[in-house]
């Protein structure tokens, strides 16, 4: 079989499924309540006890109180990724916050937040207020 012909072929093969999954409705990311995000945590935290559950309005993420601290527990395509909140920094943003982990693991976090929501994270994030 000539190449041009296999090339072609893998690439509408693989638009094909793309367009497929997109269709079928499972290209959307996944969407959290507060029962799922207690599982999740669980499923990344076994050990941790959850004190409370805030969803974000867009239920992309959550932010979990533990009796370690507050964690943080975001959607990624149909998975979840979970990190406590103990070396990080947080930046305003003009829809949200941006949480930036001191961990080559975990990317930069986008937060898609009103002002509601935005203070009342940075209030259960940082008590205290934040260290300056």
């Amino acid at each position: 079989m000539p190449i041009e012909l296999l090339l072609i072929l893998v690439v509408v093969g693989i638009a094909g499924i793309a367009g497929l999954t997109w269709l079928a409705g499972l290209a959307k990311p996944r969407e959290l309540d507060e029962q799922d995000a207690r599982s999740e945590w669980a499923r990344h935290y076994p050990d941790d006890q959850i004190a409370s559950v805030w969803i974000t309005h867009d239920q992309h993420a959550a932010l979990v109180i533990t009796e370690q601290g507050p964690g943080l527990l975001w959607v990624m395509g149909a998975d979840t990724v979970a990190r406590h909140l103990l070396d990080f920094d947080i930046m305003d943003e003009p829809h949200g916050l941006s949480v930036l982990f001191h961990d080559y693991t975990a990317p930069k976090v986008h937060l898609h937040l009103d002002e509601d929501e935005r203070l009342v994270w940075q209030n259960l994030i940082y008590p205290q207020g934040p260290i300056c």
